[in-house]
């Protein structure tokens, strides 16, 4: 596929997806949306760890609003169900390990593509927005689905209502997001963090995701039954067995991803 909305680059193990219409904030239209779908699965092929950040000063401004010319001829429940969705289960279900690296303002839409990922990186200026009702919506792209599981009911609820922009170090410590990092070391932090994650039990990773994801449905004995059931399986793979044998020679384990 050729890419016209994002780029997308593959270099020792480490897939970075990049938003790339920095003239309106990178905001979402549909072709950017088939675009991000597309290259999310490629990576799960073509390394061990994806990450995603925008180009220019935000990382994402939420959907275009001007992608089908005006407001009533706009089907939010179609462009929702047949564009969104595929998007983000395609981040969701991705088998290997997802950054979102949010190098700037990341509102509506744009802020929930990014809570999407399994770790949210943010620089120290980035912001965060739940506009949508500033324009007489609620949140979607699976806003409702994630806030409440990272940041409270409470807070969710707060954020929803009042649309307030909330800073990369406040959604760091209301949990909303991982890591808030200074501006001036962002970009060569989280390119480090994906680099250990692409050097890691891929496998392991892959089964982490599917456990604590369970957690929220599980009662505390079908919990422990998928730990031991992902358990075993991790147990039977090579980077297991690298992983005890450079604990026991007190050396780097070399993760194969397999």
């Amino acid at each position: 596929m050729d890419y016209t909305a994002i780029t997308y680059t593959v270099r020792d193990d480490i897939a970075v997806l990049t938003l790339n219409r920095p003239d309106v904030m990178n905001a979402l239209n549909s072709q950017m949306r088939a675009e991000i779908t597309h290259a999310v699965k490629a990576a799960a092929e073509d390394a061990r760890v994806l990450v995603m950040t925008g180009s220019g000063a935000s990382f994402c401004s939420g959907q275009d609003l001007g992608d089908s010319g005006s407001a009533a001829n706009l089907d939010l429940e179609r462009t929702l169900r047949d564009e969104y969705v595929p998007m983000l289960r395609a981040i969701f279900d991705s088998p290997i390990p997802t950054i979102c690296a949010v190098n700037g303002a990341a509102a509506g839409a744009g802020a929930n593509l990014a809570l999407a990922a399994d770790v949210v990186i943010a620089t120290e200026s980035a912001f965060f927005l739940q506009a949508f009702t500033r324009i007489g919506l609620i949140p979607d792209a699976g806003g409702t689905y994630w806030l409440p599981r990272q940041m409270g009911a409470a807070k969710a609820m707060g954020a929803a209502l009042f649309a307030d922009k909330i800073t990369a170090r406040e959604a760091s410590q209301m949990g909303m997001i991982y890591e808030a990092i200074p501006d001036a070391t962002f970009e060569a932090h989280w390119q480090a963090r994906a680099a250990k994650l692409a050097k890691g039990p891929t496998v392991a990773y892959q089964h982490l995701k599917t456990a604590i994801r369970g957690s929220f449905e599980n009662s505390l004995d079908d919990q422990l039954a998928l730990e031991a059931k992902l358990q075993g399986a991790c147990g039977k793979t090579r980077d297991f067995q690298e992983g005890v044998m450079a604990f026991l020679e007190k050396r780097p384990a070399n993760y194969e991803g397999r």
